[in-house]
Order: C-alpha cells, then structure tokens, then sequence
C-alpha cells in the first residue's frame, strides 16, 4: 500500500515549528505494512494546495494530512479534500450539535466561523478528537484512503492511538512488530561482530543502530496477526539478550534513567546530584520518571565556581587540582551524599560553553560517583554546542550509576 503524507502551515515553511507530526506517523507507519512513498510540506497557499491533494489522490493508496483543521479562512484541508474527491461539502448536525457543547462546556459563545470544524464530505466520517474542537475525516472512495488529522501534536497522536491505528490494525493484510534491545559500553561494530550469527535472518530481521544513549539492536518480524510476530521474535530475542548479556540496559521506549530509578528501588537505594556545567540536566531527566521522588533525594545546582566553593568545596582541592577536576567531582559527589543523606550521590564539573578554562578544552567534564567508600569517575571531552555537552555529560553520569548499580547488585 503506498501513503503519502501532507503536513499543513505557514508556521512550518517558516521555521516556526518543527514537524513532529510527519515523523511520528512514518514511525508508525511499517507497523501495519504500509510503505510510505512521498512527504510534503506546504503553507497554507490554496493554489499549493490544491496541487498536491490532487497529486496525492491520483498516486497514492492512503493519505495521511496534519494541520489546516482550525476555523479560519486559511483553514483549507477540508476544502482540498473535498476538491480533490470533487465532493460538495455539509453542515454535519450531529458534529455541530457536539461543537457547540464544547463551547458551551468552556463558558463560551461559539463563534459562527467555528462552524466550518462540523463539515464533512458524503464520502468521509468524523474521527473524534477530545483534546481540541476540530474532528478529523476518514474518507474512503474508489479503494482510497485520505486521513485527515489535527496539527496540534498531542491532538495528533491522541487522534491516531485511539481512533486511526486501531483501524488500520484492523484492515492490515500484514502486521510489522519490533523489539529494540539497547546497549552500553559497546562500540556499533562489536554489537554487529556478536550478533553475527543471527544477523543473516530475514524474518525476524536484526538492524543495527548507534543512537545517542548507546547501540541499539532492533529485532524486527512480519506476521498475519501481532500474536504471531511476537512469536517470531521471541527466540531470536533470546538468543540476542544471551549473547549481549548485561550490556543491555533496557528495552523499546525505555529511557536510561527509567532503567537506572529501576535499578535504585530494586536495591532501595537513594541518589543525590551536585551539579557544575550541567545546570540541573541530570536533576531533570532523572525527575521525567513517575515515581522518582522515592529514590531520587535532589540535585544541589550551582553553576558558577564561587558557588562551588560556597558549596564546601575545600579550598585546597580547589587551588591544587582547579574546580574543574577529578577530585573536585569527587568532594562535590561528598557534599550532595552528605547535604541530601542519600546512599550514592554523584558531582560534576566540567566546562559547557566554547571557552578553555583551567587549560580544559570546551565540553569538558569530570564525572565522579561516591557511595560513601569508594569514588568512581568517568571523563569526556565532547563539544558540539552547549546543550549538547550537558547531554552528553548527563548521559554519561547515568551509565556510570548504571554500572555501579550493576556491579553492586552481583555482589548482592
């Protein structure tokens, strides 16, 4: 089945928003074995339009829009829709009956523009969507498919779990499911070189991905029915996870530190934080994760160097070995292990911003883990921009606490 996919808005041709949509949608896309052939991006210039629905209808199976849904002139997705099926749009009773009531529940008075949200075409439905006032069309004629869907992302992908998904599901004459296993502390060519002797399978499939929090392994399997793929894959993960062994931190959507906060409440352990040049980043993701304040006592951020030091940094660390040093890591992972009186704490030091200091390249950081009777430490020296070094840097302190946890949890 060939799709394409339209993403509508001045906002985008000018740089204003990113496009999440469109990816997010290719993401899913092989899931159902729909192979997506052509994505366009256009302002909200009728003649523009007009052109690519029109194309878009003539060569490809299904069409997916995002944007061009709101109550204003330049709202022009369903128009284009319907000029492209040369169908006549109407005023839809029930929808408009719904939108009032949606106006009605937020103590407002529904402006007549408003109305255009409840047209559909003979050829399309409405497809629910609780999180805004536009409903999007599923219109089907001669075999074809156009999905038409808000652009606002959480309405997107609200819109598409519950409502277009399902229904693809459903229609789907093969289903494509996947397993990503992912790694650390291996380079892209040694996780190949050890899956070597799975790697040559076609169904299930192995692909092989250096992605920023380590090396993926992503076992994928085509069936008649998700059951049946899961099937497929459940061997060959096996084989995988016996061969990559304890390199694997974690599996699919999981994040490191939903990986490492698991680790901590498996061993009931707490953490403390005491940033420099990170700026409270490690503090942040860790708190992304439902649930952290059981493990995850705070992170003490102070960025200047002064500050540092009024933080209890001993002087004579700071004049022997300079603030941005191993040991100065060190006493900072000290001071948050006894400030916020947890069992591992880990400090942090480095250079975020493109200026030497201390003779330090830019992007510097010193990475050190205390659990109250031994340091660990990690270094790097990696500068591609500001928020890149703090990523880099939080990236690296959690798999340092990763792999503590791992060596502490063996000797459990």
């Amino acid at each position: 089945m060939r799709a394409e996919i339209i993403s509508i808005g001045t906002e985008i041709m000018l740089g204003e928003i990113t496009d999440t949509n469109a990816a997010y949608i290719a993401s899913q896309l092989p899931t159902f074995g729909i192979d997506l052939l052509w994505v366009s991006q256009l302002g909200d210039n009728p003649d523009r339009l007009r052109e690519t629905f029109n194309r878009a209808w003539e060569r490809s199976d299904i069409i997916f829009t995002t944007g061009g849904l709101g109550p204003t002139q330049d709202d022009l997705t369903r128009e284009m829709v319907a000029g492209a099926l040369n169908e006549e749009m109407y005023l839809d009773k029930e929808q408009e009956q719904h939108l009032r009531e949606i106006m009605e529940s937020r103590g407002r008075t529904m402006p007549e523009n408003n109305l255009k949200q409840a047209m559909l075409i003979p050829s399309s439905r409405a497809i629910a969507n609780p999180r805004g006032t536009a409903p999007g069309w599923w219109v089907e004629r001669d075999q074809k498919t156009f999905i038409v869907m808000p652009g606002p992302p959480a309405e997107m992908t609200r819109m598409w779990e519950h409502e277009v998904a399902p229904e693809l599901e459903k229609r789907a004459t093969g289903i494509l499911v996947s397993r990503t296993l992912k790694t650390t502390g291996l380079g892209e060519g040694t996780v190949d070189e050890m899956l070597a002797p799975i790697l040559s399978m076609t169904n299930p499939s192995i692909g092989i991905y250096a992605r920023r929090d380590g090396i993926h392994a992503r076992i994928s399997a085509k069936a008649k029915t998700r059951e049946q793929a899961w099937e497929l894959i459940k061997p060959v993960e096996e084989q995988a996870r016996a061969i990559l062994g304890p390199t694997i931190w974690g599996t699919d959507d999981e994040t490191l530190e939903a990986a490492v906060g698991r680790l901590l409440l498996e061993q009931g352990l707490t953490l403390g934080i005491m940033e420099g040049a990170t700026g409270g980043a490690i503090g942040d993701v860790m708190t992304n994760v439902p649930g952290a304040s059981t493990y995850f006592k705070g992170s003490l951020v102070a960025y200047a160097q002064q500050q540092n030091i009024a933080m209890e940094v001993p002087p004579e660390v700071v004049s022997k070995y300079g603030m941005i040093s191993r040991e100065s890591a060190e006493a900072m992972a000290t001071i948050a292990r006894n400030h916020l009186e947890a069992d591992i704490a880990i400090g942090v030091t480095g250079i975020a911003g493109n200026e030497e200091i201390e003779n330090q390249a830019p992007g510097t950081m010193h990475i050190a883990l205390s659990n109250g009777q031994q340091f660990e430490y990690s270094y790097s020296q990696y500068y591609q921009g500001r928020a890149a070094a703090k990523g880099r840097a939080a990236l690296l302190a959690l798999t340092l606490l990763r792999k503590h946890l791992m060596n502490t949890d063996q000797h459990v």
